[in-house]
């Protein structure tokens, strides 16, 4: 069993916030057919220059079939994007056995279980980030850290020490100087949420746009 194995055994059979627990298993209880209704480990290439970070596990998404962005309309923008600048095998991401492999990256979210009202507290994010520093450390080639949505970027400001916190912003980047990995580039996008891409506020050339920096950043950065 590799580290990365061993770590996702012990992410999927973490309890430790009572009302993730329940949400997560509420989800599952409203939803049809199995669930996989657990905390949800990352995802990608063991070699990955590129992490990209969510908020939360989508509830019908992540907590259904087990794999980050997965199973939902969420995941399915962000691995077409992802295919497009040669980061993942195919352009959807349907189901655990559908095929699907990234290619230097790795993807997965803050907080591991979906949250009520897509809302998680502040404790519960703090508390889900040694989950985030245990996948890094097992990640020793990861430069870039793509961060989807506001929530996520202040999360990942917090988890790596940025006092005071960047600014977030489509295209926002900036370096870590300490944290778990110092010298890793924070890069920004707007989540690509149905709200967002619907709305056009996340295009797919905005999306491309900020994959694109990371690989491009990611090749000229140390792991």
């Amino acid at each position: 069993m590799t580290r990365l194995d061993e770590l996702a055994d012990r992410i999927a059979d973490c309890e430790a916030c009572p009302r993730l627990v329940a949400s997560r298993r509420a989800a599952a209880a409203a939803g049809a057919g199995p669930y996989w209704a657990r905390p949800v480990p990352g995802f990608g290439d063991p070699a990955a220059r590129v992490h990209v970070l969510g908020l939360a596990t989508a509830p019908h998404g992540g907590n259904r079939t087990g794999r980050a962005f997965t199973g939902n309309a969420s995941a399915d923008t962000l691995v077409a994007a992802l295919h497009r600048v040669g980061l993942a095998s195919r352009p959807t991401s349907e189901h655990v056995g559908d095929g699907l492999r990234l290619h230097g990256a790795w993807m997965a979210s803050a907080v591991r279980c979906p949250p009520p009202d897509h809302r998680p507290t502040r404790v519960e994010r703090e508390t889900c980030s040694h989950w985030l520093t245990a996948e890094v450390a097992a990640l020793p080639e990861v430069a870039v850290l793509v961060c989807l949505g506001r929530v996520a970027w202040e999360t990942a400001c917090d988890w790596a020490g940025v006092r005071p916190r960047a600014r977030f912003g489509h295209g926002a980047e900036h370096v870590a100087a300490g944290g778990p990995r110092p010298g890793l580039l924070l890069l920004g996008s707007y989540h690509p949420s149905p709200q967002n891409t619907r709305s056009r506020r996340l295009t797919p050339a905005m999306l491309d746009a900020v994959l694109t920096r990371a690989v491009a950043a990611a090749a000229g950065r140390p792991g």
